[in-house]
């Protein structure tokens, strides 16, 4: 049962994601249709560029969160989720207060890298599915090429 419910909420974030991919290419097709000059289409692209790749994260994410809350189904113990974070509680008694074991800052989310590749070396996690073109076999499966 958890497993299904897991799949139809990926399949969900994955029509989310694939819906403002979309918008944000017909956005910048009306950009670069109204603008004036060569700069303000390149603007255009690199916005549809960073809307793709925060749909893509946040896909990623809804993903990370489905497989988390199903493992914490599973093993009898509670998942929640909020701004501040997501926090697996213990299934031991006395346990799962629902706090953070580590800092947390308010408004933000632990991110963590994907695979070897971890970016520049710098503070932000380096999604390796992201960016990809119709050959490389990352992405949603469709032929956009970017």
């Amino acid at each position: 049962m958890q497993s299904l419910k897991e799949s139809a909420a990926n399949v969900a974030a994955s029509a989310k994601s694939g819906m403002e991919k979309t918008k944000a290419t017909v956005q910048e097709k009306m950009e670069k249709m109204t603008a004036h000059n060569p700069t303000e289409k390149d603007i255009a692209t690199a916005r549809k560029q960073e809307k793709i790749h925060n749909a893509e994260m946040n896909k990623q994410e809804a993903r990370e969160h489905n497989a988390a809350a199903k493992q914490a189904a599973q093993t009898g113990g509670s998942y929640t989720h909020s701004t501040t974070g997501a926090h697996q509680m213990s299934a031991l008694p006395g346990h799962g207060t629902g706090q953070p074991t580590g800092h947390v800052t308010e408004g933000t989310m632990k991110s963590h890298p994907i695979g070897t590749a971890t970016g520049t070396g710098g503070t932000t996690a380096h999604n390796t599915h992201v960016g990809g073109g119709a050959n490389t076999g990352y992405g949603t499966g469709g032929g956009y090429t970017g």
